[in-house]
């Protein structure tokens, strides 16, 4: 054999080491996507395993704990308060102060059995805590309740709630007709009103798109609830009118006919003698 063949073969030999070494570093020190995904540290978040309503008593089921980027806790965020599992070289202490910044109402899965949600949570939404008010701190109905306003019933049938077409959360106004010696009068009793309830549903049956009942439950300003009580002693019937969606930023309140509907005794002195009439101011 000569020397030269022997050197094309000694050069080709270290060739083809030279590429099995490149190509076992590419597949073996190549980390897996996933790998890397989960190198970040974790920490472990309530989130809802269900579409949670409005008024939704929470129970064993609806919540559990789900893995969550630490990095991308929100404050309020509920955890457990416990250190993320940290990275491959990442200080324990320091993925423990992420979440330490950001646990605001951590604690136990139990201790939010029995809670009322107060904000829709939609299914794998974290829950925050602002959305839930915690067993023992009222009802459902002074849940909803904005700050300052009362709650307040009214009869109503199929004829005065629109066929039942006025569900929970729609808004209304408060009608209320008269007769005067001028003929009948129509006034806007509140107007702009938010529907807390029909009966004691808080939201229609499902597949339902009516709420048919005999009593409606309001949201009104303590003003306007005695008007609508001063409305319901004079004994004519109330109606409620549906409005728009579009109507949600508009006054609310008592109505601008509220006052000067108001019936009022006037007495008429004509020969001598004295008799009284009704009016409206």
């Amino acid at each position: 054999m000569g020397a030269a063949r022997i050197i094309v073969i000694v050069v080709a030999f270290v060739a083809a080491i030279g590429v099995v070494v490149l190509m076992r570093g590419v597949i073996f020190d190549k980390k897996p996507a996933q790998a890397v995904a989960a190198a970040q540290p974790m920490a472990q978040v309530v989130v809802a395993k269900r579409d949670l309503t409005i008024g939704t008593q929470i129970k064993a089921g609806d919540v559990a704990w789900e893995s969550w980027p630490a990095a991308s806790i929100n404050p309020a965020f509920i955890t457990n308060g416990a250190a993320p599992t940290p990275a491959p070289d990442t200080p324990i202490k320091k993925a423990a102060n992420v979440v330490q910044t950001a646990a605001a109402g951590s604690g136990s899965m139990e201790a939010l059995y029995g809670a009322i949600v107060k904000e829709p949570i939609l299914t794998g939404e974290p829950v925050l805590a602002r959305k839930i008010v915690r067993g023992g701190q009222g009802g459902y109905m002074s849940v909803v309740l904005q700050p300052g306003m009362r709650a307040i019933s009214m009869s109503v049938s199929i004829e005065t709630s629109v066929a039942g077409w006025i569900l929970p959360g729609d808004r209304v106004d408060v009608l209320q007709s008269q007769d005067s010696d001028g003929g009948r009068i129509t006034r806007v009793v509140l107007q702009n009103i938010r529907v807390l309830a029909i009966d004691q549903k808080v939201e229609p049956d499902k597949d339902s798109k009516t709420a048919i009942g005999g009593v409606a439950t309001l949201e009104a300003t303590p003003a306007a609830a005695a008007v609508l009580i001063d409305a319901k002693a004079q004994g004519k019937p109330l109606y409620l009118a549906l409005r728009s969606y579009a109507d949600l930023g508009g006054p609310s309140g008592v109505g601008p006919e509220a006052l000067r509907a108001k019936p009022l005794a006037i007495k008429v002195f004509r020969n001598g003698q004295v008799s009284e009439v009704g009016a409206t101011q």
